[in-house]
């Protein structure tokens, strides 16, 4: 359920979105898309009078306009694409960062998502209210001040400096055992900016119980660095997942400092990215016989200054044969065609100098997979190596999906 007043576009990966520049409304979406675009955005590209999405899916939300960005992988088109592909990506989602699958990720709230902005924020929401069930951590912090009573250490130059003509004051350095700290401060900005930008009715008051619960910070300046030197320790360790999503979102909202309307907040992920690494999660889950690992490097070439290697999506090795498979996935639908000669060229390399039983191709879409799938050793004589070529049609029932997924693979292994 959105706020009054939230306007939500939903389009498809590479679909084009104009706007009527005459009516006011679509020409200041138009403007801070512009704006947001700047030189460069690798989420969309500027047309006239419009904007055409890329290979990016999840959502920008753009002031009070929510525009979610969803994939396609299928040529039919339906009047349940949406509602079919949104449970879909959502659930991708889930499974790539390690969410348990359900219609909800909290039981409570029983909230059906009107957006992958809302399985974020939902997901940030029971992370922070488990943390706060559990206990939050408290950390030694230093602390500099003049005091009119000497505890702690006084710092003796410092002291000279500032109380020379105050000499019933100390400047002394203590420690404080406290919840004001780094993590806490960064979890507590992302939940001020959740306040901000959430335009879903059933989540506002859980946003708002936590605003009331968890200790007020600090304000701190947060950007990519701030994160890059965190580590965690046994009892923090259990704030790793809410500080990601905290990340997410933190580093994903641009604020619009000249006229204060429209904030952009941009959760949108490369969906090539995306499919590779749900298969691995998929493949790692139910094929418990192989050791299934994802981008693992070999030196391919080597000059005096530079090297080359290669890194495949996926490699299978079969933990009593040893026998490998390599597999690398393609977000992108074939409609008939074969698979782009460069694809081909690698995966025979891949065949070569990996030493695998097997290579295939996985693609999405409606079609089936290609038959006679050989190399050629001659102009007139065929390889002994070939490259398969696995299509997975979608399932809107997520658990078929991917019970498709591992019979296609372990059909290939296994013939």
């Amino acid at each position: 359920m959105l706020k009054n007043g939230t306007r939500h576009i939903v389009v498809f990966e590479h679909q084009k979105l104009v706007f009527k520049l005459g009516d006011s409304d679509e020409q200041s979406l138009h403007d801070a898309l512009v704006a947001f675009h700047g030189v460069y955005t690798p989420f969309f590209k500027l047309i006239r009078h419009g904007v055409q999405f890329c290979e990016y899916v999840g959502v920008l939300q753009v002031g009070d306009v929510l525009i979610e960005v969803l994939p396609k992988a299928d040529k039919k088109e339906n009047e349940n694409d949406q509602q079919k592909w949104q449970g879909l990506l959502i659930n991708m989602i889930r499974t790539v960062w390690g969410f348990p699958v359900k219609d909800s990720g909290s039981s409570n709230l029983k909230l059906q998502h009107n957006s992958v902005l809302d399985l974020y924020f939902e997901l940030y929401i029971v992370e922070l209210e488990s943390l706060l069930h559990h206990g939050l951590v408290k950390k030694y912090l230093r602390e500099e001040k003049n005091a009119t009573a000497l505890k702690g250490k006084l710092s003796f130059s410092k002291h000279l400096q500032k109380n020379l003509v105050h000499q019933e004051r100390f400047y002394i350095e203590t420690t404080k055992y406290s919840v004001d700290h780094e993590l806490h401060q960064i979890l507590y900005a992302a939940l001020q900016l959740l306040s901000r930008v959430n335009r879903n009715n059933l989540l506002a008051s859980k946003i708002g119980n936590l605003l009331l619960n968890f200790p007020e910070q600090r304000g701190i300046k947060i950007n990519s660095f701030t994160f890059s030197r965190i580590t965690y320790n046994r009892k923090t360790i259990v704030y790793q997942r809410a500080m990601e999503i905290a990340e997410l979102l933190l580093l994903n909202y641009h604020p619009d400092f000249s006229k204060g309307r429209k904030n952009v907040l941009a959760l949108l992920f490369d969906m090539n990215v995306l499919w590779e690494q749900f298969v691995l999660r998929v493949l790692q889950k139910h094929l418990p016989t192989y050791q299934v690992s994802g981008q693992i490097t070999k030196k391919f070439w080597r000059s005096n200054n530079t090297s080359s290697a290669m890194r495949p999506d996926i490699v299978l090795v079969d933990r009593t044969t040893n026998s490998v498979v390599v597999l690398d996935t393609k977000w992108k639908n074939l409609n008939g065609y074969s698979p782009s000669p460069d694809d081909l060229r690698q995966m025979y390399i891949y065949h070569e100098y990996f030493q695998a039983k097997k290579v295939a191709l996985i693609y999405p879409g409606d079609g089936e997979a290609l038959k006679g799938q050989f190399y050629h050793r001659s102009q007139n004589a065929l390889d002994d190596k070939h490259c398969h070529v696995i299509i997975i049609p979608s399932d809107e029932n997520f658990k078929l999906w991917q019970k498709l997924i591992v019979k296609e693979v372990n059909s290939l292994m296994f013939n």
